[in-house]
C-alpha cells in the first residue's frame, strides 16, 4: 500500500526546473534527482519505478534522443533513489558508482532495515514499513567511487561522504559555485507527513526519521555541510534553498540537531561517539 501511494504520487506530478545553467533537478513530488553538465553529463540518482520514462523524455529534449550520460552516481541504495536504475543501464549501458560501503546493497548480499514507524504520527512515516527494503544487484555496472573524492567525467564536482541516513551515503559538492547535492543527508521539508510533502512546506530537518540508520553520524555530516558553506542546497525531498535564508536555516539546523531530527524514541546523546 505504502509504495503504490508513493509511486502514484511521483507518477501524477513529475516536473522539472533548472537551477543553474548546467543542473537539472527532477522533481517527481516524494524525491528527486538531478542532471549534472551539458555536452558531458551524469545522472543523479533515478528516483522510483516509474520515474524512468519522464527522466527519458527530459534527457531527450536537454541533451538529444541518442546520448546517454557518463554514469550514474548514486547519493545511496533506498528504492527512492534506485527505482528506475535497472531499466536505465540497460537502456543506456553506463557504469553505476556509488560508495563502497553502500554496495552490500547494491549488490543483493544485503536488506536494509524496515521503515520504523514510531519515529513520527506522519503518514509517511507510518507507511514506512511496507516500502521496498530488499537489496538490488547491479554488481555487473556498479563501480566504486574514486577515493580522491572525484567524480568521473565531472572534473568540477567532487562527492562528501555524509553518512548517517544509510552506510554508505555521499552528498556532491562543486566549489566554484557552492551547490551542494545532499541526497538524504538533509531535508526541506517534513519528509515523515504526507501533506507537508504534497505541499512542499519549508522544514528543514535532518535525513528522513524513518529509513536513518546512526542519527549521530547524520548529525556530524549536517556538521559537514555546514562546513562547506554551501550557497545552494537541492535536497532530495524537499524544495532548493539557497542564500541567507539556507545559511540561517542550516545554523539553526546544526545548533538544534536533536530537537529537530532526531525522533523522540531516539536516545542519541548515550550513543558514543565515533
Amino acid at each position: 500500500m505504502g509504495n503504490k501511494l508513493v509511486e502514484f504520487l511521483a507518477g501524477i506530478s513529475a516536473s522539472g526546473k533548472e537551477v543553474a545553467e548546467d543542473v537539472y533537478v527532477l522533481d517527481f513530488t516524494v524525491v528527486t534527482a538531478c542532471l549534472l553538465g551539458m555536452e558531458k553529463w551524469i545522472l543523479v540518482d533515478t528516483g522510483l519505478e516509474n520515474s524512468a520514462k519522464y527522466i527519458l523524455h527530459t534527457v531527450a529534449k536537454r541533451f538529444g534522443k541518442e546520448d546517454a550520460p557518463e554514469g550514474i552516481i548514486l547519493t545511496h541504495g533506498h528504492f527512492d533513489h534506485v527505482g528506475s536504475i535497472k531499466k536505465l543501464v540497460e537502456i543506456w549501458n553506463v557504469p553505476v558508482y556509488a560508495h563502497k560501503s553502500e554496495f552490500p546493497y547494491l549488490t543483493g548480499k544485503t536488506d536494509y532495515p524496515l521503515g520504523d514507524p514510531t519515529v513520527d504520527s506522519g503518514l509517511i512515516a507510518k507507511m514506512s514499513p511496507t516500502y521496498p527494503h530488499t537489496s538490488i544487484d547491479l554488481s555487473d555496472v556498479l563501480i566504486e567511487l574514486p577515493e580522491d573524492g572525484s567524480i568521473p567525467g565531472m572534473e568540477d564536482w567532487k562527492w562528501i561522504h555524509t553518512t548517517g541516513h544509510t552506510d554508505g551515503h555521499i552528498s556532491l559538492f562543486r566549489e566554484k559555485d557552492r551547490i551542494l547535492i545532499a541526497g538524504d543527508a538533509l531535508t526541506t521539508t517534513k519528509q515523515e507527513s504526507l501533506l507537508s510533502v504534497l505541499f512542499k512546506k519549508e522544514h528543514i530537518s535532518g535525513p528522513p526519521k524513518y529509513l536513518t540508520s546512526d542519527f549521530r553520524k547524520a548529525e556530524e555530516s549536517i556538521k559537514l555541510i555546514k562546513e562547506l558553506n554551501p550557497e545552494m542546497v537541492i535536497p532530495s525531498h524537499g524544495k532548493v534553498m539557497t542564500g541567507d535564508k539556507l545559511h540561517e536555516h542550516l545554523n539553526y539546523l546544526v545548533n538544534n540537531f536533536t530537537h529537530i531530527a532526531v525522533p523522540k524514541n531516539t536516545e542519541i546523546d548515550k550513543r558514543p561517539r565515533a
